[in-house]
């Protein structure tokens, strides 16, 4: 059954389930990088610092091992010398065990990126049956891991012992030499061990890091029934969106009819634009779009402007333009400035000769529009109703 789940797997990873992967503290980490990277700060350690560390270690024995008669009568003197030793020798070897952490660290980032989660430290109760952590050491991931593991230390082993059979009458000769030359001559023959244990970690972790990943890519495969479940995972999020968008594209659509009635005019073509405009002297630079629409909506304004009488003005062209260029609660462009304000000072006329019999009835305006302004002069336009509200 295992195997046959595992055949199904083999589409790649989707982005999601990545995501929740790292989420959960799963990440491709080779484990040969980090003793890599230990060994080789190690070792720039003692090439750089060597000596200085050997000097300071030999003044730590030399005061350690120096004794006054009269301080030894004193109660509490051997805890004191401890406590003074202890401080020293965490002065020195301090620093270098931070900078081997900072290494763990950084190799680690390197071989799967930086994750913060708490999630791996979660007590899970199913690791406590013993048959699945069997089933795992025998599966050919575990004996791979473990015959890696043995692999590795046969090498170093071999290594440890060519080094110790090559050096061994030298290290047998740094018993007949004083300590100060003693302790730097076995410095010398300590890196040339950890050089050829270098080696020997840089090329596992060559070889470990990429195959980690690919492991990690494979366990992470998707079979198609997890494709599908999680597309319709997806597409139910974006049904929702999309109810939310309507429904404030509606609330957006109500208001703006609401704005309708006091409007002082509406521009339109006979049947696909409409757009209200409002002007305050004193209070606007210049005339606004309360609304706008195309056809069935456009239709509406119509009927509510009549309803409110609102002018109603059939001029195809600017009404197309208005309808193309501005926007909703915004001022009209300027290149369409001159245009509106005839239009706007027919109405005033218009209203004006209404209310006195002795005022002659003004003529309708023909204002120019600028022909890039049209939008029908773009050959593919067309119109989409209510995209002011496609946001």
């Amino acid at each position: 059954m295992a195997d046959q789940d595992a055949q199904d797997r083999n589409l790649p990873a989707s982005p999601k389930k990545i995501e929740r992967s790292r989420a959960e503290g799963q990440l491709p980490r080779s484990r040969d990088l980090p003793h890599f990277a230990m060994m080789a700060a190690g070792g720039v350690v003692l090439a750089v610092g060597g000596p200085r560390i050997v000097e300071r270690l030999r003044e730590m024995l030399v005061s350690g091992l120096h004794f006054d008669a009269s301080l030894l009568a004193r109660p509490g003197f051997m805890g004191e010398r401890i406590a003074e030793m202890t401080l020293a020798f965490a002065a020195v070897m301090g620093p270098i065990a931070a900078l081997l952490i900072l290494a763990a660290i950084a190799s680690n980032i390197a071989s799967g990126g930086w994750n913060w989660t708490m999630k791996p430290l979660a007590p899970k109760f199913t690791h406590l049956n013993p048959l699945p952590g069997i089933k795992r050491l025998f599966s050919g991931q575990g004996l791979g891991t473990a015959l890696k593991a043995v692999l590795l230390a046969l090498v170093l082993g071999a290594i440890g012992v060519m080094v110790l059979k090559n050096r061994l009458s030298a290290y047998v000769s740094i018993m007949s030499v004083p300590l100060p030359s003693a302790l730097a001559y076995a410095g010398e023959q300590l890196m040339g061990g950890l050089v050829l244990l270098g080696v020997a970690l840089a090329v596992f972790a060559a070889i470990d890091v990429p195959l980690q990943r690919q492991l990690w890519l494979r366990r992470m495969r998707m079979s198609r029934e997890e494709v599908k479940q999680e597309m319709k995972e997806m597409e139910g999020n974006l049904e929702v969106k999309a109810r939310i968008r309507a429904k404030m594209r509606e609330m957006a659509k109500r208001r703006m009819l609401a704005a309708v009635p006091q409007a002082d005019l509406v521009v339109m073509n006979p049947t696909h634009y409409a757009v209200a405009l409002k002007y305050e002297e004193g209070k606007m630079a210049a005339p606004k779009v309360v609304a706008k629409g195309a056809d069935l909506l456009a239709m509406k304004i119509r009927d509510l402007a009549k309803d409110s009488k609102v002018p109603v003005l059939q001029q195809p062209v600017l009404a197309r333009a208005l309808y193309a260029h501005a926007k909703v609660d915004h001022e009209i462009p300027a290149a369409l400035f001159s245009a509106v304000a005839q239009v706007l000072a027919y109405v005033y006329q218009l209203r004006a000769a209404l209310a006195s019999r002795h005022v002659a009835r003004p003529d309708m305006p023909r204002p120019h529009v600028p022909p890039e302004l049209d939008p029908h002069n773009k050959p593919g336009w067309q119109p989409e109703p209510d995209e002011d509200f496609a946001e």
